[in-house]
């Protein structure tokens, strides 16, 4: 059981990353925590107080859209090349180091976006294993600039066709630039760069793990709360559900989940919810049927973002009056991760605290006077997984697909009603049936059903029909943010539609959708 020591911040050894606004910074730091290293991500133009403050024993600097050069482009505070920290720079990362210690950027005569092959000529001490001299590896690029004269004290390491300063080392001084990204599965073995950086340069002992965390967060919940309630906002994902476990394990009977059932979420969840939690776990819960009034709320909107809008303005009229009823709450426990904290503070500078509309709540009106609890800000979605597992959630809650807040009113077009909802829960239910009878389930990221805004005429037995059609996705990712299609074998997606077709009156034509996301492309639901 976790001790009752006094909450103070842990020591381990920390890893800083500053941020020059590339849309894979967050994978940087996915990267350097699987390996064991605690890691945090802060705006470029942090001061140079604030990173020595931070106690890092290294620095990475981040990739980023801008140009070094360019005037007023992002550079990392004055005095860090003087700290005496080990330093990695990663595309614009590496540009900016080598601009900064006296080299030579220039827009290059041709372009490297996607995949490319690195020669490594001499050895350094990132470079080992798969990244030996005389080894060629696969890399992702993403760059226009290049460098094309190395600082005093520098030397290259490795090249490829667009770069030829691909990998340059200043072993003295521990500096490393790579001007491709090492973090993206598309450079398959990046990791072990990063890897070697944190341990075997920096010095990190990659003791930083899950067990650890849910000690320190315990002491620091009990620290922070002390003998006061706290009402935490049940949505049936996981995020949530682990937050709420959490809170239980250190504060108790203290803490009342409210489950607002917004009448949105997948086929059989809020029974769910309410088994799990109440029944199984003990944990004081607030079941607040909303079905009617979230329906009313969205009759009219077809925009994606009104609807979004509207589902959180309405979850916090619910969770408002059911929290009144309660009395006495002092703390509100919220479901924030660590990449909602980091696209609060964006490199370009923003609010500090945002409460995110994905975790249905549009921001707390003044008058419930509520703190925060966020004991989950410090992690990305797949550490929290991690920490369920660690704190007993069931694997079939844990490890289910991510959700968005706003439900299946995303996964409508248009406008919503009772009759599409219960028409997608069927199509998504045979769906996602079928994919776990198949032994699918674990190997695909996300799966589900979309209810499409049109109706097409078919011929069913001797008569014909005109009704709707859905779309089925699904798809692979370890990252959540570059994403392939799961190539479904033609049997399964014909046995998946013809379920369909029989059992879901109302629907007459599936379809599978193909879509990818590589670096670089947009958000998708």
């Amino acid at each position: 059981m976790p001790s009752d020591k006094p909450a103070e911040q842990a020591h381990h050894d920390r890893i800083l990353i500053l941020d020059f606004g590339s849309q894979l910074t967050q994978l940087i730091a996915r990267r350097v925590r699987e390996s064991g290293v605690y890691c945090e991500i802060l705006p470029f133009s942090v001061t140079i107080e604030r990173i020595r403050d931070f106690g890092a024993k290294g620095v990475i600097l981040s990739g980023g859209p801008a140009s070094v050069i360019e005037f007023g482009s992002p550079v990392p505070a004055a005095g860090l090349f003087g700290l005496g920290l080990p330093v990695l720079g990663i595309c614009y990362g590496q540009q900016t180091l080598c601009q900064e210690l006296g080299g030579t950027v220039e827009v290059g005569d041709t372009r490297e976006f996607g995949r490319a092959f690195v020669d490594i000529i001499e050895h350094c001490a990132l470079t080992e294993g798969k990244w030996s001299v005389g080894n060629r590896e696969q890399v992702w690029m993403s760059h226009g600039d290049r460098v094309t004269k190395l600082p005093p004290g520098f030397r290259t390491v490795g090249v490829s066709e667009g770069a030829p300063f691909a990998i340059i080392a200043d072993d003295a001084r521990r500096y490393y630039g790579l001007m491709f990204h090492p973090e993206v599965v598309h450079t398959p073995h990046g990791a072990d760069l990063l890897r070697r950086f944190t341990h075997d340069i920096c010095g990190c002992d990659g003791g930083w793990t899950m067990a650890a965390f849910r000690e320190e967060s315990i002491a620091r919940i009990r620290a922070q709360v002390g003998s006061q309630r706290v009402i935490c906002g049940l949505s049936g994902g996981v995020d949530s559900a682990v937050t709420a476990m959490l809170l239980h394990e250190a504060i108790g009977e203290q803490l009342t989940c409210i489950f607002v059932d917004n009448g949105l979420l997948r086929a059989g969840e809020a029974d769910e919810v309410v088994t799990l939690f109440r029944d199984h776990f003990n944990i004081p819960l607030v079941h607040v049927p909303g079905t009617d009034q979230f329906l009313s709320a969205l009759t009219g909107l077809t925009d994606p973002e009104a609807k979004r809008k509207a589902i959180g303005g309405t979850f916090i009229e619910v969770f408002e009056a059911e929290a009144k009823k309660l009395g006495g709450a002092d703390y509100l426990a919220q479901g924030t991760l660590y990449p909602d904290v980091i696209e609060s503070v964006s490199f370009t500078g923003g609010p500090s605290v945002t409460i995110k509309s994905h975790h249905n709540v549009g921001g707390l009106p003044a008058r419930m006077r509520l703190q925060l609890v966020e004991p989950l800000r410090e992690l990305f979605k797949d550490e929290v997984r991690v920490l369920g597992r660690e704190l007993g959630l069931p694997e079939h809650f844990v490890g289910r697909h991510p959700f968005p807040g706003p439900g299946l009113a995303i996964r409508i077009p248009g406008d919503i009603t009772r009759d599409k909802l219960d028409l997608l829960r069927k199509v998504d239910t045979i769906f996602l049936e079928e994919i776990r009878s198949h032994g699918l389930y674990d190997a695909i990221w996300q799966a589900f059903a979309v209810l499409l805004p049109v109706k097409t005429v078919g011929v069913m037995g001797d008569g014909r029909s005109y009704d709707q059609a859905c779309a089925l996705r699904a798809v692979t990712s370890t990252d959540g943010m570059t994403a392939d299609f799961y190539p479904f074998p033609h049997e399964f997606l014909g046995l998946v539609a013809t379920r369909i077709i029989n059992e879901v009156r109302g629907i007459n034509r599936v379809v599978y959708d193909i879509t990818s996301k590589p670096p670089g492309t947009i958000e998708w639901e």
